[in-house]
């Protein structure tokens, strides 16, 4: 069982917990994560909380294949008045910023996110896993080979699987070198990776068990269920949660998902299986 000090709140994985996706932008690749108007954003907030999401991911940056970068403050123009409004409403739920940006991580910080959630790794920002440390907040630490517009392009891994393992080594001993005392680990399911990759990566995602520290993936409504099954991002729920529920099977401990009612679902009827 796995804890996260977020704040000076003590979170216990006892059971996988699911962390609802929020995009402040109109560029990710499943529209129905994009929101600018405040009070549909609220609305969204609301409805995953009542779902039962135990984390709500904000992020400002679209992070697809050839998205298109803004700077930090455009991202923080973005995120920190929505971060501000959904602390001000309720304290039922967590909240991460996913940035890649320090600066940005930083102001979220301070507004009330009390998770920074950062797909480079601190590859991105070299001040990232630094500033981490002085916020003392969980860091999710997640692998992508390359940057969103170009890491679909000219895909290769000699070994998958080793080379991700070499790289969480790394990068755990130097989060913790930092200070950083929570680290969640991310293999970035379709970062850098194609619909192979994707499928290597579920089916020995227990491998990484050996690094002894929390795991999260997002598959959720990905290329990889969508081209599979030859369909769209809005078809792809059920997709989703198949490969959800394999993910569960094999180790996770964070779903990031779009749809926060079915990945509840999915953990407590492999709850009562197991308890069978």
């Amino acid at each position: 069982m796995f804890s996260l000090n977020c704040k000076g709140k003590i979170i216990l994985i006892e059971k996988p917990l699911v962390m609802g996706v929020l995009n402040i932008n109109n560029d990710s690749f499943y529209a129905g994560s994009r929101f600018q108007n405040m009070n549909d954003i609220l609305l969204k907030a609301e409805q995953m909380i009542n779902e039962g999401a135990d984390i709500i991911d904000i992020g400002g940056q679209s992070t697809r294949p050839e998205s298109k970068r803004i700077s930090f403050e455009d991202e923080i123009q973005r995120v920190i008045p929505v971060i501000e409004m959904i602390v001000k409403k309720t304290e039922k739920v967590l909240l991460s910023i996913d940035t890649y940006h320090a600066a940005v991580a930083k102001k979220a910080i301070e507004a009330g996110a009390s998770i920074v959630n950062d797909i480079s790794a601190g590859e991105m920002d070299k001040n990232m896993i630094e500033t981490v440390a002085s916020l003392n907040v969980p860091y999710i630490c997640m692998h992508i080979k390359g940057v969103p517009e170009t890491m679909h392009l000219n895909i290769h891994y000699e070994n998958l699987i080793t080379e991700l393992l070499d790289f969480f080594i790394q990068k755990i001993n130097e989060c913790k070198l930092a200070g950083i005392k929570d680290v969640i680990i991310d293999p970035g399911l379709g970062f850098g990776k194609n619909i192979q990759h994707n499928f290597i990566l579920l089916k020995n995602l227990s491998l990484f068990k050996i690094l002894e520290n929390p795991v999260m993936t997002g598959i959720s409504r990905k290329s990889t269920i969508y081209k599979t099954l030859h369909t769209t991002p809005e078809n792809s729920i059920n997709g989703t949660t198949v490969l959800n529920t394999i993910a569960l099977q094999n180790g996770a401990n964070i779903l990031r998902v779009h749809d926060v009612k079915e990945a509840k679902e999915v953990i407590i009827l492999l709850g009562a299986y197991g308890d069978a």
